[in-house]
């Protein structure tokens, strides 16, 4: 299995809130900025409003199996923060999935059919 990137630094994470584009669904919010790597990093953040450890990491899990399935259809060279919102604790999976992928798409992070 394929090593993750993932963003760890709170000034990473500052520095996509403060510079980066966004986009918003009712499931989630996504965050993104051009980096001068070849891959993506990914960030998650899950605030304590939407539950307890195990809410929030089921909500965690399930944010990042999409991003999984749906990373052979990004763009690369990107750095994401996933902010859930919290009609992802109770939502169904397809309606997460159709949400990041409408945010993916209004922030162009999803290659052409031509590439």
């Amino acid at each position: 299995m394929k090593e993750r990137h993932t963003l760890k630094k709170n000034s990473d994470f500052k520095r996509l809130y403060a510079k980066g584009k966004s986009a918003v669904t009712p499931y989630l919010v996504l965050y993104c900025r051009r980096n001068r790597r070849g891959e993506n990093r990914l960030g998650y953040t899950v605030s304590t409003k939407l539950g307890g450890a195990v809410t929030r990491n089921r909500v965690r899990r399930r944010l990042r199996e999409i991003v999984r399935l749906r990373s052979p259809e990004l763009k690369q060279g990107w750095d994401l923060v996933i902010v859930a919102r919290a009609r992802c604790v109770d939502g169904e999976y397809a309606r997460m999935d159709a949400a990041f992928l409408k945010a993916c798409r209004e922030l162009n992070l999803v290659k052409e059919a031509a590439e």
